[in-house]
């Protein structure tokens, strides 16, 4: 094999599936062909080696460009994929911020719902016990009036016994 032919093989050309390496071989072929058929002439050589070098040149430096692009594509990328971690982690503390403010509120009201319920079963079992007393007066003949209910001594059959009075020397030993 002649030297050019040994330089294209050795410097990587592999039959790829990619339309551009296979153009980028077979221009380097025609090149290499064109150099072995006419190897008479040492200026025609020259001019081919030179011609080579110069496609070689602008392979490489195409190659570069388009490593360059892809570098720039990924870092693009890359950029773009930290600001939307940056967003969604914003999202996330207004999130768990409003979760916490809720719960926050839930857990007042849930407290304030005990209290209303535990004041609903006293007045419940107020009414219920006001009702036995009405059910009672009613039942004994009792007259009574709404004032005895709004002030508790001024119930008619209080009147009629005489109140039980405390002393001092029940509470002694």
């Amino acid at each position: 094999m002649t030297p050019v032919v040994n330089e294209i093989l050795r410097s990587g050309f592999i039959i790829n599936s990619s339309l551009r390496r296979r153009t980028h071989l077979v221009q380097s072929f025609s090149v290499v062909f064109l150099y072995c058929g006419n190897s008479n002439s040492n200026s025609s050589g020259s001019t081919q080696h030179q011609l080579m070098d110069q496609r070689k040149r602008k392979r490489m430096e195409s190659n570069r460009e388009s490593a360059r692009r892809s570098r720039m594509r990924k870092q693009k990328h890359l950029d773009d994929l930290v600001g939307q971690i940056t967003e969604l982690k914003k999202d996330n503390n207004q999130i768990l911020t409003s979760i916490n403010f809720t719960t926050h509120r839930y857990l007042n009201i849930e407290a304030e719902n005990s209290v209303l319920r535990a004041q609903m079963t006293e007045l419940s079992q107020r009414l219920d016990s006001l009702n036995d007393i009405l059910l009672y007066l009613n039942r004994e003949g009792i007259e009574y009036t709404t004032d005895c209910f709004t002030n508790p001594f001024n119930v008619p059959y209080l009147h009629q016994q005489p109140p039980i009075m405390a002393s001092a020397h029940i509470f002694q030993n």
